[in-house]
């Protein structure tokens, strides 16, 4: 998990038929990026258990984490990202490594939720991991109007990091780092009537990752019944995202990642059979490179979150289940595999 690929093509835009039958040029690339980051990613030091937990989930997405990843490299991944705890949870990278935490080197709400998604889909089973100082950092954070920053002190806050501190409650199945009450409460000021879909935050303008991060975190939270007066207007609105692909917004262009945050909202509210994945399969087919990946939009160069949702994205079309590709949980963005591996042998969970 230090770094990733550096010897993806320069002109790799170009791109090929429906990637089903291209899986093994992913496969490349996810491992390849999962060994050795370009320097492209070199201002995203500090998110790189984010990118790693993109590209080993999306190895286990194409049913590829047994035969690409060695038993060997597993074990150094996970004790990798075990380095990176801190008193209160995860940071991303070790680049202001002190000896205790400071000002610069603390846990970030994001690198906590997807350090223990790593950590679960490469077949840990948590037990190093301090519960107790993550959920009572999580308290620490919660703002009084319910919302989180992504590490105290920030004062940027927003519904990304509320859906993070939710799916950090729920993989660790302790819920005394948050206030339900007051996280519902922002969740639900937070979406525009005049509109249909949830802002950032409240009078912000409706945005389809916002709307995911509102959703999964209501479901995970046992709380989606709150939006049951607005579950019409919700659909209606995410339902208008889509021209070919998703679009996050009125008036964009589709964009490969609301394939997954758009359609996993429509999976959340149980109404995605009303997506037309045929359409929605042949605009990935176009941001789809021939040598791997994902690109944010067509002739777009791929990266690894785009290539990573884009898969989301197409599992969560795959209804008919004729594409060999693993199905996604639609509340926490990793495979079912993974929900049952840490409901059925993570310490959390076992009782």
């Amino acid at each position: 998990m230090t770094e990733t690929l550096a010897g993806t093509p320069p002109n790799a835009v170009e791109h090929d038929d429906f990637p089903q039958s291209s899986f093994h040029k992913d496969i490349r690339y996810f491992k390849a990026h999962a060994q050795m980051l370009p320097h492209h990613y070199t201002s995203g030091e500090t998110n790189r258990a984010l990118l790693g937990y993109f590209c080993v989930s999306a190895l286990d997405i194409l049913s590829a984490l047994d035969t690409e990843v060695t038993g060997e490299q597993r074990k150094a991944w996970i004790d990798w990202v075990y380095r990176q705890q801190l008193e209160g949870g995860f940071r991303g990278a070790p680049f202001a490594a002190t000896p205790t935490n400071n000002e610069y080197d603390v846990p970030h709400l994001t690198m906590t939720y997807t350090s223990l998604l790593l950590l679960l889909t490469l077949g840990d089973d948590l037990s190093r991991v301090n519960r107790s100082s993550i959920v009572q950092y999580l308290k620490s954070c919660q703002n009084e109007n319910g919302s989180y920053p992504p590490f105290k002190g920030s004062p940027e806050k927003d519904m990304r990091f509320l859906y993070c501190a939710c799916a950090v409650s729920y993989i660790l199945q302790d819920w005394s780092g948050v206030d339900k009450d007051r996280a519902a409460k922002y969740i639900l000021k937070s979406l525009n009537s005049w509109e249909g879909g949830f802002g950032q935050d409240a009078g912000l303008e409706a945005h389809g990752g916002s709307t995911y991060c509102a959703l999964a975190s209501l479901v995970l939270m046992s709380r989606l019944d709150a939006v049951e007066t607005h579950k019409d207007q919700l659909i209606q609105w995410l339902l208008s995202r889509q021209t070919e692909g998703f679009n996050g917004r009125p008036n964009k262009d589709a964009d490969t990642c609301y394939s997954f945050w758009v359609g996993a909202s429509l999976t959340i509210l149980g109404s995605y059979d009303m997506v037309d994945t045929v359409a929605l399969q042949a605009f990935l087919t176009t941001t789809h490179s021939k040598h791997g990946g994902f690109g944010k939009i067509p002739g777009a160069y791929p990266d690894i979150l785009h290539a990573y949702l884009g898969l989301c994205g197409l599992s969560l079309s795959n209804l008919s289940h004729q594409i060999p590709i693993a199905p996604i949980h639609a509340a926490l963005c990793t495979t079912e595999r993974v929900v049952e591996f840490m409901k059925n042998d993570s310490v959390y969970w076992r009782g």
